[in-house]
């Protein structure tokens, strides 16, 4: 029987964003080879889901050109709307607010998406194939978008999770709701993206997995509710959070024994870095990180197979 697939996907994209509200910097591009040379090490190939920033980032080209040349690992695209060109102000204050990209006019979002996927590819000289929304918000009209340039696979959704009660733009909705969306590859159905159809789009979801029982889950909505705070429920993700690889190793062994052939690992290029992101804020901490991350891997390389996402899409469509 086939090993699963373990898949890495980094959003690839400026310094603390969390935080950094009036200026984007993309010192993190220095900090990724020692990443890509430990995914090398368990024969691993990340695919990198690239941001307008680091995409005229000189030391991410010179480093992303590399990956591609040696052919250890792949370069896919990811979209901030606030600060990806052409620019269009939503709400007075983009970079403050940073809205999600399907708050735009449609127009706007195709221009985003076209412009970011040229550019891509005239950086890389590579087809793009593989994306992930930037906050996580995906809808039907993104999607078609990415099928009429040509990508294979998106891994946008995020299951189990409700994004609705993270705002973007104040006259919004907040993000998508992913509470019922399936958590195992399916080709996406162009009216309904929750549903499987007959598209060329691939949707590769977050390996992701709830914290608690449904009853508890059921009971804490509820209680949420009455407070006037409704939020998503609880989950585990299949990322470092410091401390939690036996969390991770929970969340691999949950996913696999529902019957999936893979599970999907995620972090921010930002979160290499020493103060690039609020969990790893100390040189102490990115070591940390580090021997959590070879634990994690080790213990990956019996169980998995790595693959990009176009490799495990390759995968999928050969049967």
């Amino acid at each position: 029987m086939a090993k699963p697939a373990f898949i890495i996907t980094i959003d690839t994209e400026g310094d603390n964003l969390w935080q950094n509200h009036d200026r984007i910097a993309t010192e993190n591009a220095r900090f990724l080879p020692r990443f890509q040379q430990l995914c090398e090490k368990y024969t691993f190939r990340p695919t990198w889901l690239t941001n307008y920033e680091m995409a005229v980032d000189p030391h991410y080209i010179e480093f992303a050109r590399d990956v591609i040349a040696r052919g250890c690992g792949e370069i896919g695209m990811h979209l901030h709307a606030w600060n990806s060109p052409p620019l269009y102000d939503l709400t007075g204050d983009d970079w403050r607010y940073k809205p999600y990209l399907i708050e735009y006019p449609a127009e706007n979002i195709r221009e985003k998406v076209s412009f970011m996927t040229q550019l891509l590819e005239e950086t890389f000289q590579v087809k793009m194939r593989s994306h992930r929304a930037g906050r996580w918000a995906f809808n039907e009209y993104y999607a078609k978008l990415l099928i009429e340039l040509g990508y294979q696979v998106d891994c946008s959704v995020t299951p189990r999770v409700n994004w609705q009660f993270s705002e973007g733009a104040p006259q919004g909705n907040g993000g998508t709701n992913y509470q019922h969306f399936q958590d195992r590859a399916y080709f996406i159905d162009e009216q309904n993206i929750a549903k499987s159809g007959k598209s060329s789009l691939l949707e590769v979801p977050m390996s992701i997995q709830y914290k608690h029982s449904s009853l508890m889950n059921h009971a804490k909505s509820a209680y949420d509710r009455l407070r006037g705070k409704p939020r998503s429920p609880s989950v585990h993700w299949l990322r470092p959070m410091e401390g939690n690889v036996e969390q991770m190793k929970s969340v691999v062994d949950k996913t696999l024994a529902s019957g999936n052939d893979y599970v999907e690992f995620m972090l921010h290029s930002s979160e290499f870095m020493p103060g690039g992101s609020p969990t790893f804020k100390t040189n102490e901490s990115i070591e940390r990180l580090y021997l959590e991350l070879e634990e994690l891997f080790s213990w990956l390389k019996l169980r998995t197979v790595g693959m990009t996402l176009s490799e495990y899409y390759q995968k999928k469509v050969s049967g």
